[in-house]
């Protein structure tokens, strides 16, 4: 346990190992074997050796091979694994957002406002609007995208 803040960078590395061990909700998987390619090995288990250290230490050469094989085509299953729950993780968020925002449809002639972004220069500060108009829809095109005029 640490005692003051300045020791913190002794338990930096025991935080990162958390971090890289805990399963994570958009890929199903912790980020340690999809990075490093094998199972993360616990420090209690270096001090203490599990049945997993203990069979890979008394495997002989041609065992070892086809260990590490077996390891690595289990790898490519997991890293699909992955992507396929990411993928789905990403269509529920966007099926999610997507029921709240309702679609709209410009006709020509109609009045609009223009949104500011952040980086443009017309943005002057927090405290300033974030839009500008009002504009009139002089073209619709595909897209959704609009060709403005300035009303007046």
């Amino acid at each position: 346990m640490v005692d003051n803040y300045k020791q913190w960078h002794e338990k930096i590395l025991f935080s990162l190992l958390g971090y890289c061990t805990t399963v994570r909700t958009s890929t199903g998987a912790t980020s340690y074997p999809l990075v490093y390619d094998t199972e993360a090995v616990i420090p209690a288990e270096v001090e203490i050796p599990s049945l997993r250290i203990i069979q890979e230490a008394e495997l002989s050469d041609v065992e070892w091979v086809r260990s590490r094989y077996e390891q690595l085509a289990l790898i490519n299953r997991k890293g699909m694994n992955a992507v396929c729950h990411g993928q789905l993780y990403q269509n529920r968020m966007a099926r999610t957002f997507n029921k709240k925002v309702g679609s709209r449809q410009f006709t020509p002639g109609q009045l609009v406002l223009k949104w500011i972004f952040p980086h443009q220069d017309e943005a002057k500060g927090k405290f300033s609007p974030n839009w500008q108009g009002a504009y009139m829809v002089h073209r619709v095109l595909t897209g959704g995208a609009l060709i403005l005029a300035r009303n007046g």
